[in-house]
């Protein structure tokens, strides 16, 4: 088996060199396509392309089903209602393109890690999802031109390295807005932590419903958590139990949302009779609350496929359109929200 593997890497060695004489190109460049290299010029790729075509030439294990192309999508954790839904958006999308997803989380191997597996292996790039990457990480992306698509990073890249999200600033506006059409004038904000490019931007479109509405922000209605239920349930029971209580909250995510619910449940605050209460993400949970939340609908499928294909770009020495896409994102009103108590709305 051993003298027959050699004897096809050798053929293939000599095809490549055949082909390389035959384009006037170096046997390094020719490979660099092979590789999928994106330090390539699109014309002289699609010359080689065509070589390796004519002359039959099968990329090491793609005659197998072990050739299938593989992304890797890295995710902080596995837990809570966002990460599983971006998940099944990645791998429904890798599914109907043809391509294998193994997923990974940076609680254990760091992404300095993850890079190089990207490197080392056969691998035809990563997906990170709401992550940090070092000033190192960004470099080594952009020396060694790996594939890397940005899902919600925590900040901004310095290079031009692609990332996707959605119109948070725009969805959280919509949101507050909602909450004043129904007459609520105290509105509070379960928000995210403000070094989170999501968590801001979410703040900053809550703070201009109320300014466009005339209110004025009263920084004793906003408390910043992760995105979690145990520190949402913590900061929500302080702010529903304070002197001047809220009569609606928006929180940032739906697991800070089902923390204001269960502040509420135990404060014996009806929920909308008492306290409206306004979401954002959508994920499943939403509509399983108890009552169903109305939110913010992000599109996962979209997310996912976007995602997906940018990469795939990527892996094919190819640069997208823009280096940054906002997906838009749409009210979905359910039942946890109401005027308040003695409210007109006009």
């Amino acid at each position: 088996m051993t003298d027959q593997n050699g004897a096809q890497l050798d053929t293939q060695y000599g095809l490549l060199t055949t082909i390389a004489a035959e384009a006037g190109l170096s046997l390094s460049t020719v490979s660099k396509v092979v590789h999928r290299r994106r330090d390539v010029g699109a014309a002289t790729r699609e010359r080689v392309e065509g070589l390796l075509a004519r002359y039959g030439y099968v990329r090491p294990g793609e005659n197998t089903p072990a050739g299938t192309p593989q992304i890797v999508a890295v995710f902080r954790d596995l837990s809570g209602p966002y990460t599983l839904e971006v998940v099944r958006g990645v791998v429904d999308a890798a599914e109907a393109l043809g391509v294998d997803v193994l997923t990974g989380t940076t609680s254990v191997r760091p992404i300095s890690q993850w890079l190089e597996k990207c490197r080392s292996e056969r691998v035809a790039g990563l997906i990170i999802v709401i992550s940090m990457l070092t000033d190192e990480d960004q470099q080594s992306i952009v020396d060694h031109h790996l594939p890397v698509v940005l899902i919600d990073p925590l900040s901004a890249p310095s290079q031009n390295i692609p990332s996707i999200g959605v119109t948070n600033w725009a969805g959280a506006k919509d949101a507050v807005s909602h909450l004043i059409q129904l007459g609520h004038r105290r509105i509070g904000m379960i928000a995210g932590r403000s070094h989170s490019l999501t968590g801001a931007a979410r703040l900053h479109g809550y703070r201009a419903a109320l300014e466009e509405a005339g209110i004025d922000y009263d920084p004793a209605l906003v408390r910043s958590t992760d995105f979690d239920f145990a520190e949402a349930l913590v900061v929500s029971r302080r702010m529903l139990l304070g002197d001047a209580p809220p009569t609606a909250v928006f929180a940032a995510s739906d697991a800070q949302a089902l923390g204001v619910l269960e502040a509420a449940r135990q404060a014996g605050l009806d929920v909308p009779g008492d306290l409206s209460v306004m979401s954002f993400d959508d994920t499943l949970v939403a509509a399983m609350a108890c009552p169903p939340l109305s939110t913010i609908r992000q599109p996962f499928e979209e997310l996912g496929r976007e995602a997906t294909r940018i990469l795939l770009q990527l892996s094919r020495g190819e640069r997208p359109v823009s280096d940054r896409i906002e997906l838009a994102t749409r009210l979905i009103q359910r039942t946890s929200t109401a005027p308040p108590r003695g409210a007109h709305t006009g």
